[in-house]
């Protein structure tokens, strides 16, 4: 097994608890869907957040996910450059896993997509 990172992000519409909550767990659960991810094979979770979302820590969804109590996160804010991307959630998984780079899949949702139309694929 080796250590490997799933990039993911997402945007939000609005600076609202729920709803950066609600967009992390969906971000999430996706990142896990297409990869195979269980929680015991995590090695940590490192959140960001633009500089226009401070309602809440996203990493308090994470933890209220059954299995995910001692999944170690971080969380913190993005660098602020101009131009950048607003109202963005942006997750780095690391697992321990067999796969190779090329088999681990990022997920990219909402506006999020533009940042990586190459890595972005829509929900079949």
């Amino acid at each position: 097994m080796v250590n490997r990172g799933i990039r993911g992000a997402t945007t939000v519409t609005k600076n609202e608890e729920a709803e950066i909550l609600r967009e992390t767990v969906i971000l999430l659960r996706e990142i896990v869907e297409r990869n195979d991810v269980i929680a015991e094979n995590i090695s940590n979770v490192w959140i960001t957040m633009t500089n226009d979302l401070d309602a809440t820590f996203p990493a308090r969804a994470i933890r209220e996910i059954e299995g995910w109590e001692m999944v170690p996160l971080m969380c913190s804010t993005e660098i602020p450059v101009k131009g950048s991307l607003p109202m963005c959630i942006r997750l780095m998984v690391q697992i321990n896993t067999g796969k190779s780079q090329r088999e681990i899949r990022h997920v990219y949702l909402n506006e999020a997509q533009k940042l990586r139309p190459d890595l972005s694929e829509s929900k079949s």
